[in-house]
């Protein structure tokens, strides 16, 4: 796996074996940064990262000079090997949270720019994230909830939903405070 822009493009990280994750492609991941890149100023906007896995998403954010990201992940050997790798390439804006996402938006006071959610795509209650991320208010006025998924959800009904990207079986759903506006 590897870092595909900003400052750490092209660095490399190795996670370990058997941990229960399912990384963003790095073509999904350019097409995503693409769209972000347009839409938002990354030296001034707080990220929040649920399900971190392996990082992935958080690097990139820190590469392209984003000063605040909060990851969150429930499994003790991602969230470890997140903060070995937060340390190893002095990625000090990376907060990490090792506990359950759900739990993590139920008691979030913060508010956040961009929040990406990257769940297993088996997750039983997957579809209700949007639900939990806008019943909690976590997004921050013209922020973007952006939710991986594949192309056995669709999120168009949604009141929040705002566009959608493909990119193959990947799929990034966004959802805004106000999609009329």
């Amino acid at each position: 796996m590897r870092i595909i822009g900003g400052r750490l493009k092209g660095v490399r990280f190795e996670p370990p074996k058997n941990i229960p994750t399912r990384p963003t492609t790095d073509f999904a991941k350019e097409g995503l940064f693409n769209v972000l890149n347009n839409s938002f100023n990354f030296d001034n906007i707080k990220v929040l990262d649920l399900f971190g896995g392996t990082g992935s998403i958080a690097y990139e954010f820190a590469s392209r000079g984003c000063q605040d990201i909060t990851t969150v992940e429930i499994f003790p050997k991602c969230a470890s090997f997140i903060k070995k790798t937060v340390e190893e390439h002095q990625l000090n804006a990376i907060k990490v949270l090792q506990m359950d996402v759900f739990d993590f938006i139920k008691t979030s006071h913060q508010k956040f720019d961009v929040i990406f959610a990257g769940p297993p795509y088996p997750l039983p209650n997957l579809k209700s994230i949007p639900d939990f991320i806008f019943e909690f208010d976590l997004v921050d006025g013209e922020g973007w909830f952006v939710l991986e998924h594949n192309p056995n959800h669709n999120f168009e009904n949604h009141p929040h939903f705002y566009r959608s990207r493909n990119y193959g079986t990947t799929i990034f759903s966004v959802f805004v405070n106000n999609p009329g506006q």
